[in-house]
């Protein structure tokens, strides 16, 4: 597996000139879910720098679960193009989640090379577009770019270095030992930058919930194998962290995920289906009290050919 650094890619007007050669078109897909705080720097990056100026990206593509805030008005005034995820393919039914978000991206997106990026990063630069489809550009042989970095963690005192990712650390990287050492070797496995081919994407089942960057690995890594896989290092990235209730919904998703493919590998069987509920508790200082949360993690057919 090939590893850049995205500073290999700072000439975006040589990216955008290989582009052309190719004869390619580049769409920037963002899923968002209240956004308001960053999506509007996030999408005025991307069309002044990289749409306006050197012409790498052809169209920014903001699809939204149904934001209660300004997302979707912030999204649209700074140009991108935005789509209620509800409203695309009503044909298919809808279901709430980021990967349903990008399942539907790809029935409005006309891009080539297709990256998603996170609508939440606070730190957004260039470089988490021309770091992903730089490869991509620059090496035919490549089909799926994925981004690694280091996750501060946000704190009190200030920012920690390190400290975010905590469902890879504790959950996800362990399995991945146990079970697929193989991808132990991306260092990001749940990272939300990412880029492919159109026919790369397409080609892939995808899960509605967080299960999506995870179940794209496994089944990637059987179908594309490691040789048509690379890595960028784009150095760093902050966004909201989330709560231990957030990251363990995350989790319950993630784990229906892996489960379904680890039985589908023969790695291990099943005696009975996996439930949809996470079973937890909630204390208010005085009384304790179950909670159960339906978390369904369905999974969006790949396209026909």
């Amino acid at each position: 597996m090939k590893i850049f650094h995205h500073s290999r890619f700072h000439d975006s007007g040589a990216l955008a000139a290989l582009k052309r050669n190719h004869g390619l078109r580049v769409s920037v897909c963002i899923p968002t879910l209240d956004e308001a705080d960053t999506i509007g720097v996030i999408v005025s990056c991307i069309r002044k720098e990289l749409m306006d100026t050197h012409g790498v990206v052809d169209e920014v593509i903001v699809i939204d679960s149904g934001s209660t805030d300004a997302t979707r008005d912030l999204a649209r005034a700074a140009g991108a193009d935005v789509y209620l995820s509800a409203e695309i393919a009503p044909e298919s039914g809808t279901f709430r989640g980021k990967g349903e978000n990008l399942w539907k991206a790809l029935h409005v997106a006309t891009g080539d090379l297709i990256c998603f990026v996170d609508g939440d990063i606070a730190n957004f630069d260039p470089h988490f577009v021309t770091g992903l489809v730089g490869p991509l550009l620059e090496d035919p042989s490549l089909c799926y770019v994925k981004a690694f970095y280091e996750r501060p963690l946000d704190h009190p005192q200030g920012f920690r270095p390190t400290g975010g990712g905590r469902v890879t650390e504790i959950l996800v990287r362990p399995l991945l030992s146990l079970f697929y050492p193989e991808l132990t070797a991306f260092l990001q496995p749940l990272s939300g930058e990412y880029a492919a081919r159109r026919e790369t994407f397409r080609s892939l089942l995808f899960p509605c919930g967080y299960g999506v960057e995870l179940a794209h690995l496994i089944d990637l890594s059987r179908t594309i194998g490691p040789d048509a896989m690379a890595q960028t290092d784009l150095d760093q990235r902050h966004h909201r962290n989330r709560s231990d209730e957030e990251l363990g919904r995350m989790a319950f998703g993630i784990l229906q995920v892996l489960f379904r493919r680890l039985e589908r590998d023969g790695k291990l069987t099943l005696a009975s289906s996996l439930p949809e509920i996470l079973q937890t508790w909630h204390f208010d200082g005085l009384n304790l009290a179950a909670e159960a949360t339906a978390i369904p993690e369905p999974e969006r057919p790949a396209f026909a050919k």
